[in-house]
């Protein structure tokens, strides 16, 4: 199948509510089903949502609320995540779905791939959350290096956020045959004045779906915020569908619409640029430059023997 329609999604979590959340994710995942859309991708922890006050507000002040987004990340086997996975089997879609995954007393920045039959084929986990995140959600060990797998609709990746800016991690998904990529990403606001607030991605010769966050005006208190600063409400979303020569394929929604974009893409149109550079192909010269990764996963604790 090389004629695939794909979305993104663009619009505002269930904050710090994990039944809302679930609810919300199930009606965006029908929604996409009754518009034939094969392939969708989810905004970065999309459930239940990704907390700007980290940055903005201190430890202390977030402690509650933290607290609370703890009890309300969801576990990869829950009865919600079920949910999630009946849905999708219903809809006949696969979905890369985002998320604060729960696992114990530890929080991570997870990706669930899950296909048409409503089967979790593969889970990764962020490997390096960015700055104050490290103080919230753990990292993913050498499992989550693999960032793309085979579906009915063609070989599908995704990363997180900043995730996008570590060239050695976008070379192997690269290495990895990626057709369509999920880049997954939190809201982001435009730089205030005299704030240098760089954000960006970019990807090699697939399509790329950029699927985002918004955050409503009525949501801030929700999150421990106040008008002003880095957080402009309503916006945040800046989600976009791109080709494989990197024209963008959808008219982009404005920062604060909710909306699944979606866009009808033909996988035999990587061929013209991979036929122009292939830098795993043979627009690379591994005689001179490699990358060497580690696939065994890092234990707290080994079985003796």
């Amino acid at each position: 199948m090389t004629r695939v329609r794909v979305g993104a999604v663009q619009a505002e979590p269930g904050w710090v509510d994990l039944a809302a959340s679930v609810a919300k994710t199930i009606a965006l995942i029908q929604e996409a089903g009754t518009k034939g859309i094969n392939v969708l991708g989810f905004p970065e922890v999309w459930i239940p949502g990704y907390l700007w006050t980290m940055w903005t507000g201190s430890v202390v002040d977030n402690m509650e609320l933290m607290h609370q987004y703890m009890a309300n990340s969801l576990g990869r086997n829950s009865p919600e995540m079920r949910a999630i996975q009946q849905a999708v089997k219903e809809a006949g879609l696969f979905i890369v779905l985002g998320y604060s995954e729960r696992d114990g007393g530890r929080l991570y920045m997870a990706q669930s791939f899950i296909n048409p039959a409503g089967e979790i084929v593969h889970h990764r986990r962020k490997i390096k959350p960015t700055h104050v995140e490290r103080s919230i959600w753990g990292e993913g060990q050498a499992e989550s290096l693999q960032t793309v797998v085979d579906s009915p609709f063609g070989r599908i990746g995704g990363l997180n956020c900043w995730e996008h800016l570590q060239p050695l991690l976008r070379f192997y998904e690269y290495s990895q045959g990626v057709q369509i990529h999920i880049a997954s990403w939190s809201p982001e606001f435009p730089a205030p004045k005299g704030v240098k607030w760089p954000f960006h991605e970019t990807d090699g010769q697939a399509f790329v779906l950029v699927c985002t966050q918004v955050v409503k005006e009525e949501s801030l208190q929700k999150q421990n915020l106040s008008q002003g600063g880095v957080i402009q409400a309503p916006g945040g979303g800046f989600s976009a569908i791109f080709g494989p020569d990197g024209a963008c394929l959808v008219e982009v929604s404005s920062g604060s619409e909710e909306c699944i974009l979606q866009a009808d893409v033909n996988l035999q149109d990587i061929d013209y640029a991979k036929a122009m550079i292939d830098t795993v192909g043979h627009y690379s010269r591994p005689d001179l430059l490699s990358l060497k990764v580690n696939t065994e996963t890092a234990k707290c604790v080994w079985p003796s023997g």
